[in-house]
């Protein structure tokens, strides 16, 4: 789409329903399966159409996975250094969940992105993302360090937040296949809560 002016409003209205079709057809099928055929059906374009605002299938991925990543950050960059240090952890584990519940799409997008290498986020990840995280580490230790959390790794205890959470979204059917007709949800916000709880408290 050409970029020396603004996009009128049906410009915008037609990139927004590629993102939302590809959003779909991504989650669905994986990079590798997704074609940029099954993605201009689902947002209801031709082709050549789909093509002038985004000219391959590697764009419109790179594109969703640019905003998903700000979207993804947002909850660990809540976690505030002048909180109740359990209550922080607490508050980000629970955003944490909701993502799972209110974006399984985007959850199952970026789990695919990761177990394919990160091909086309690695730098995103290596910088923004360490840099984030790396930045939280530096306030869990002095936590642990002021007697206020117990003593545990840091950097694990995000990556175990991390598969805890997005286990309901990425594993969704198998989740869903075992407990039958219980929203999942409503067993894994005590459940979380009661285990972290245990694990952090002094």
């Amino acid at each position: 789409m050409p970029k020396d002016r603004a996009p009128t409003r049906i410009q915008q209205k037609n990139r927004a329903a590629i993102l939302e079709a590809a959003l779909n057809v991504f989650s669905a099928h994986g990079y590798r399966g997704a074609t940029v055929d099954q993605i201009a059906a689902e947002a209801g374009l031709s082709k050549p159409n789909l093509l002038y605002y985004f000219p391959s299938k590697e764009a419109i991925h790179t594109a969703l996975l640019t905003g998903l990543l700000e979207v993804w950050l947002a909850p660990l960059h809540e976690l505030n250094e002048n909180g109740e240090p359990l209550e922080e952890i607490l508050s980000y584990i629970h955003r944490k969940l909701e993502m799972s519940r209110d974006l399984p799409r985007e959850s199952r997008l970026f789990a695919n992105e990761l177990v394919q290498g990160a091909p086309r986020i690695h730098d995103a990840l290596s910088s923004d993302l360490k840099a984030l995280v790396d930045e939280k580490i530096v306030i869990l230790t002095r936590w642990m360090d002021q007697g206020k959390i117990s003593r545990v790794h840091p950097y694990h205890l995000i990556f175990s937040i991390w598969a805890l959470t997005q286990h309901y979204a990425d594993f969704d059917v198998q989740v869903r296949a075992i407990l039958g007709d219980e929203d999942p949800f409503e067993g894994a916000e005590p459940f979380v809560e009661t285990l972290y709880r245990k694990l952090l408290t002094l």
